[in-house]
Parts: C-alpha cells; sequence; structure tokens
C-alpha cells in the first residue's frame, strides 16, 4: 500500500492510503460473490474479537504488569437505527497503527495476486475460493458502505488509539485517537439494502445460529416492552467452550459452525474428531478436515491450524508442535490441563506432555482418515484429491506412523484407464500375480510420460500391475518408503529387473532375453561397440529384460534420483550428484539392427540418437541439442 496524502489533524496524524490494486479487486469480487450470504459479516467479527480477547487474556498472564486484564472479557454487539449503524466492540488486545496496517484483514496480506488469478467470475465458484482465503474483517463491506475501525493496543496510553475509515472504494484513511479503554470497536453504516441487520432480534438469530460456541459473553442490550433497547445488556450465546462439552449434547450443525470459527473457513469442514483423554494425562482434541485445500496450503511456514489451550485458556494458534507438517491442512483445538499456563515455544520443544499429545493425536487424525477411506471412499477421494501430496511427505517426516500413513496412500495405475490415483497399495497387494513379490512403480514427471514409458512395455505385455507416481514429491516419498506390508517397493526404471518367478521361464527366455549369455551372443560386440561410440555418457551397455516395442532405454542405479528431478533441482541451483545410466537395448528391434550393419559417423549418429530419445523419455535434459537436431537431420536426408 502507498501513500497518497499525509496531513496533521486536530485529532493526530492523519493519512490517507490507497489499497494496493490486487486488494481493490478482489474485495469488488467478494462483496458481489458472497451477496447471497451477508449474514456472515457478523459472524467473522465477532470471531475476531473473540480471538482478540483469547491474545489478551494469553499475554495478560505473561505480563501481568505490563498488559492489565478487565474483570470481564466480553464482545457487545449495538444496532443504532437513527444513524443505519451496527456497532461490534470488543475489550481484547487491540491493534497499534503498523499492526493495523498489517493485519487488519488477511486479504490485505501476501499471495493475493497468486489468489486472484485462480478466480473465474462465476459467483458460486468465486464464494468456494473466497471461503479457502478467509472473508475475515473485509466482509464488512458486504453489507456496509462506510466501515470504521478504532482501537488500542493494551497496555499502551489512551491517545494511542488509532481510527481506520474506508467506503472499499479504493482507498482508506489512517489517523491517531485517544480511547480510554483498550480493544477494538467497529462501526458499519449499512446500505440502503441492508435494513434486515439494523433489526436487533435478526443480529440475535446470527449470533446463535454462528457464534453461540464462543467461549466468551456476546452481548446486546435488552429491550423494553416497546421493543426498544434500554441501558441493560445480557448475554445473547452460550458462552461455553464448544470442545469442552460431552459430544451427546453437541449437534452436528454446532461443530459445523464451531469449524467455521476456529478456521476462517466460509465451508462446512468435510469431517471432524471429537475426544477427551484421561488417565496419568487429561486433555481434549477436536480435529477438522477441511473441504477444499486452503490457498496456502504449500507454505511450509504458514501458521498451522490447531489452537491451543490449557484449562480453557488459549496460549497460541501456531502450535506447530502439536501435529507433524504433513498434517498442516487440519484444523481444530488442543486443550491440555496438564501443561503450565504460562507455556511457551520453548517449552513446547522438549516435553514429554507434548510429545504425548502430539502422539494421540497423529493417531486420531490418522485414525478419521482411515475411518473415511473404509466406510466413505467418495468421500476420501476428494479429500485424496485436495491433501493427497501434503499426506505424501508422512513416511519421510513421520517413521512411527509410516506403514498407517502409506496404508492411506492412493496412486494412478495401470490397471486403471485413466490417471486418477485411487489405487491403495492394499488394493495393489490383493491383485497382485501369483509368484509375484515385489509392489512395481515408476516416477516421471508427468501422468502421460509414466503410463507411456518404455520401462512399462514386458509388464503391460504380461498384464504385470504398475503404480504410475508422477507428482513431483513421488521420488522423494520413495526414498522413505521402501516396503508395504513385507513386500518390498520396486522402481522399474531403475536396477536389474527379474520377472522370472511371474512371467516364466521360458517366457522371460524368449520375450525378453533373460539368458545373458545368449542376449550378447545374439548382439555380439554391438553393446561395446555403442559404449565406445557413446564414450562417458554411459555406464555400461547391456541386452534389455523390459522393452518389447522401444529400441532402446536408459536405466538408473536403484538409489539414484530420477533425471526429471535431477533437472530441477539445477534449475533451482542445487547441486546433484551426476551418475552414468546404464543404456539397455532391444536386440529384436529394427533400429538396433540397423545399428548392427552401419559403420564408421552413421554408427556414431545412430548410436547417440538412441541414446538422447533414451533420455528424453526419461526426463532429462539434452547436453547438446543441436547436435541431435543435426544428426536426426542427417539420417532423415539419408532415407529421403
Amino acid at each position: 500500500m502507498t501513500d497518497t496524502q499525509t496531513a496533521s489533524a486536530a485529532e493526530g496524524h492523519t493519512e490517507t492510503r490507497r489499497f494496493e490494486t490486487e486488494v481493490s479487486q478482489l474485495l469488488q469480487l467478494m462483496i458481489h460473490s458472497l451477496y447471497s450470504n451477508r449474514e456472515i459479516f457478523l459472524r467473522e467479527l465477532i470471531s475476531n474479537g473473540a480471538d482478540a480477547c483469547d491474545k489478551l487474556r494469553f499475554e495478560a498472564l505473561a505480563e501481568p504488569d505490563a498488559i492489565p486484564q478487565p474483570a470481564e472479557l466480553a464482545i457487545d454487539v449495538e444496532v443504532d437505527k437513527e444513524a443505519r449503524t451496527v456497532t461490534v466492540r470488543d475489550n481484547g488486545i487491540g491493534m497499534s497503527r503498523d499492526e493495523v496496517v498489517e493485519h487488519i484483514g488477511t486479504i490485505a496480506r501476501s499471495g493475493t495476486r497468486a489468489f486472484l488469478e485462480k478466480l473465474t467470475g462465476d459467483q458460486k465458484k468465486d464464494s468456494q475460493l473466497i471461503g479457502q482465503f478467509g472473508v475475515g474483517f473485509y466482509s464488512s463491506f458486504i453489507v456496509a458502505d462506510h466501515v470504521r475501525l478504532e482501537t488500542r493496543r493494551a497496555g499502551t496510553p489512551e491517545e494511542a488509539g488509532t481510527r481506520w475509515e474506508s467506503r472499499g472504494d479504493g482507498e482508506y484513511t489512517l489517523a491517531d485517537c485517544e480511547r480510554p479503554e483498550a480493544g477494538t470497536e467497529i462501526t458499519l453504516t449499512l446500505k440502503e439494502d441492508a435494513d434486515e441487520f439494523l433489526e436487533p432480534f435478526r443480529l440475535r438469530h446470527i449470533i446463535s445460529r454462528y457464534s453461540d460456541h464462543v467461549a466468551f459473553p456476546i452481548r446486546m442490550r435488552k429491550a423494553d416492552d416497546d421493543g426498544k433497547p434500554t441501558d441493560e445488556w445480557e448475554t445473547v450465546n452460550r458462552a461455553s467452550a464448544l470442545w469442552t462439552r460431552p459430544k451427546s449434547e453437541i449437534s452436528d450443525d454446532e461443530y459445523r459452525e464451531f469449524y467455521k470459527h476456529v478456521a476462517h473457513d466460509f465451508e462446512d469442514p468435510a469431517a471432524w474428531t471429537h475426544n477427551h483423554v484421561e488417565g496419568r494425562q487429561e486433555y481434549t482434541t477436536l480435529f477438522y478436515i477441511p473441504k477444499r485445500a486452503p490457498f496456502d496450503l504449500w507454505d511450509r511456514d504458514a501458521r498451522h491450524g490447531v489452537k491451543l489451550y490449557v484449562k480453557r485458556v488459549f496460549i497460541m494458534d501456531d502450535a506447530e508442535k502439536l501435529l507433524p507438517s504433513y498434517l498442516r491442512f487440519v484444523r481444530g483445538v488442543v486443550d491440555s490441563a496438564d501443561l503450565p499456563l504460562n507455556v511457551s515455544r520453548e517449552i513446547l520443544q522438549d516435553n514429554r506432555l507434548v510429545d504425548s499429545i502430539r502422539s494421540g493425536s497423529v493417531k486420531k487424525v490418522l485414525g478419521l482418515l482411515e475411518g473415511i477411506a473404509k466406510n466413505e471412499p467418495e468421500k476420501y477421494a476428494e479429500i485424496w484429491q485436495n491433501f493427497g501430496r501434503v499426506l505424501k511427505e508422512g513416511p519421510g517426516e513421520d517413521y512411527a506412523n509410516r506403514e498407517q500413513i502409506a496404508g492411506l496412500l492412493r496412486f494412478a495405475s495401470t490397471h486403471n484407464d485413466d490417471d486418477t490415483q485411487n489405487v491403495s497399495l492394499a488394493d495393489y497387494i490383493g491383485r497382485m500375480k501369483d509368484g509375484q513379490d515385489a509392489i512395481y512403480v515408476i516416477t516421471a514427471d508427468n501422468a502421460s510420460a509414466a503410463r507411456n514409458s518404455p520401462h512399462l512395455e514386458i509388464f503391460r505385455k504380461h498384464g504385470i500391475e504398475v503404480l504410475l507416481l508422477s507428482d513431483r514429491v513421488d521420488e522423494w516419498l520413495l526414498s522413505h518408503l521402501r516396503e508395504f506390508d513385507g513386500k518390498p517397493i520396486k522402481n522399474v526404471a531403475k536396477g536389474d529387473l527379474d520377472l522370472d518367478k511371474i512371467i516364466g521361464e521360458e517366457a522371460a527366455t524368449e520375450d525378453a532375453a533373460d539368458d545373458s549369455a545368449k542376449a550378447d551372443q545374439d548382439l555380439g560386440d554391438l553393446p561395446e561397440r555403442i559404449q565406445t561410440a557413446l564414450g562417458e555418457r554411459v555406464d555400461s551397455v547391456r541386452a534389455s529384460k523390459r522393452l518389447v516395442d522401444s529400441p532402446a532405454c536408459i536405466v538408473l542405479g536403484e538409489h539414484e534420483m530420477a533425471l526429471y528431478l535431477q533437472e530441477l533441482l539445477k534449475q533451482a541451483g542445487q547441486e546433484t550428484f551426476s551418475s552414468k545410466p546404464v543404456l539397455e537395448i532391444n536386440p529384436k528391434h529394427p533400429l538396433v539392427e540397423r545399428l548392427r550393419a552401419a559403420e564408421g559417423d552413421d554408427f556414431k549418429d545412430l548410436a547417440s540418437l538412441l541414446f538422447d530419445q533414451s533420455l528424453l523419455a526419461e526426463g532429462g535434459q539434452l547436453e547438446d541439442p543441436s547436435g541431435f537436431v543435426s544428426r536426426l537431420n542427417r539420417l532423415l536426408l539419408q532415407e529421403a
């Protein structure tokens, strides 16, 4: 945001600023896309107020002398029909001037441009995307044509207040002001078509529906016999932490609304699990699986979605020690009765209680996912589509639960006609052929490259299923997941290949030239001639057991990194260990027969072309693209 005007007024330092272009565009889209759900503005403002009260309670515990705590933390909602205003006021932590600029709305933060590119102009789709991004404070402009926010951070003098005002038309003003009480007050001047929100009973209904679970009193003025507001306040919500109540007393609708509060999401969750643990430790967990991936899912440094409470007192909202990174999409709360109230991130680092909570929490989440995968496969397919690539990080991060995580993984397969990732490792094992003792997989840069790899030719001919792995994380996954259910996982593009037990000795000899002595005799000195022509580009040349229709293929060592991944790392400026691959050739292919008869430069050109095309098929990069084109043109002209 850039300053366009700065002035000094009687009330203090005042300045006018313009929104960034992306923020202005997104604000307009949000207002129109969420028009049919206008009432959510009150839920969002109350949720922000509850967060502010939570943070004040925690900071007052950490620094009781610097930050005084009010006798009662509360959120007040007030209506003025004559002025056409709705005011939401809290006595929470408040904000400084700098914090107002930085934190007043989620959409004013980084990532706006990338998010904006996903918006289509389709009202229904856009509203779902906006829900993933976070509605937050700016939902006020759905019903208001003018918004004024006044705030003062707790522990600062009365004159340290800040006033923020905007009509949502591209700019806003900031001014210093005095505030006797710490906290935040937001006043909305409603649009002409928003009269319904000037009725107190309508606001009470919205609070009861969306915010009944908020753990702080939400108060409104009592009405007299004529329906006019009095000076007496009454609590509208139940004001009890939902997760502390017995599950039998909580309806599904209450669970869903609490999720929207804790996750700041617009949609219902896909699933949830609520548990209370007693014994040597006592703690409560309530975890949700979102229906859609949040916009910052791939930002591993983003705040995690689990809030930590100690005896119902909010401690922190990015407790990354409570769930591992591969479960960063999970939202919810953990409330411990055993941790000290002055717990800090340093205390969380090495704490047996926290380790025990983390272990139990992971098992609950994985158990929830297992139950959905078993009983509701269609729902799990949607969860996998959104969060599957994140779960694939699990076997490398969580050794103790590696087998359980592996059971949740889904892959594309040659068993299916499309590239949908819907085959589990257990499904694969159930279809393994007699004599097969390994799970066969192949990795590639994309789904098409995996399905059409020459390495699959012998498997396709004999009906042996191969799992197709084309996500960027898959190569890393296989380096940590070497077996499942006692069956080794074998990459068909790496190391030696022995299918004798599956396809039989006779078929192996006939179809794949498995007898090395016979293959060498058939090829004569051709492997040595090719290796001499290619020089340092290859480790060795040998007859292939993999190929049926292709003339040649590249084979890497058992533990070497795929060529496409090596290229990605090089482009990112990372050093990689470059090993020399093995070139396997198909003795029965016409190009190999022609190579056998070639001499001199023609032999070198053909040998290089076989190697280069094999390298390209594996996602590698040619060292001399122009040389490849020249050799190909020379051979094409010879045929003309």
